[in-house]
């Protein structure tokens, strides 16, 4: 079974009640793998999650979330020209205005610990978070996850030998309606998709 199929599987009461009996308080904390740690963290961030197992279904997932927000015709924020390329058949015409319907982009990771997405200037060029449109969609595979930030960043570190990219950041919020408080000062709340690829 598939990373994420398990995930996705409704568990019965039984099997739930039967868990919290094998699982005594005074247990250490059973450690969640990392998929499902990813999952957990960012779907109470207020993300919206979308698992594909192969391009048919990514191009299915995307094209519901254009019929669901009406964005049919509609100008995408896009610097990537692959992404372009694959999703060029749904009547959308790309750009870079800020004023644009959505930014589809890719990452570099998908933290798992908090639940948050790892960018940096090979996807959002020296734009700030609050200068992208609020609607994203960002194009990711299970290959993407990382247990933490440091590791993230080891990652992006190791693979810009020679020109490490600038402008890293996260975007952990995607909860339009929550109130800020002081934890989340300075950050910018986006409405964000995620389509995932397995290709693990």
């Amino acid at each position: 079974m598939s990373l994420f199929k398990r995930l996705l599987k409704n568990k019965s009461k039984s099997e739930v009640k039967q868990n919290d009996a094998d699982h005594s308080k005074y247990y250490p904390e059973e450690k969640l793998p990392i998929d499902e740690k990813f999952t957990y963290n960012f779907n109470k961030n207020g993300g919206k999650f979308l698992y594909c197992e192969n391009w048919d279904e990514v191009n299915e997932a995307f094209d519901n979330i254009l019929l669901e927000n009406d964005w049919y015709e509609k100008e995408a924020f896009c610097f990537d020209e692959q992404l372009i390329s694959k999703f060029n058949g749904y009547n959308l015409s790309f750009g870079t205005k800020g004023s644009s319907q959505f930014f589809l982009t890719r990452c570099e990771s998908l933290v798992a610990n908090n639940g948050s997405i790892l960018l940096c200037s090979h996807q959002i060029k020296e734009k700030k978070l609050h200068e992208l449109p609020f609607n994203m969609v960002i194009f990711a595979t299970t290959s993407q996850l990382v247990e933490n930030i440091s590791e993230g960043l080891r990652i992006i570190k190791s693979k810009s030998k020679k020109h490490i990219p600038t402008n890293i950041t996260t975007i952990q919020d995607f909860e339009c309606d929550k109130e800020k408080d002081f934890m989340s000062y300075g950050s910018s709340t986006k409405n964000l998709y995620l389509l995932l690829l397995e290709d693990l």
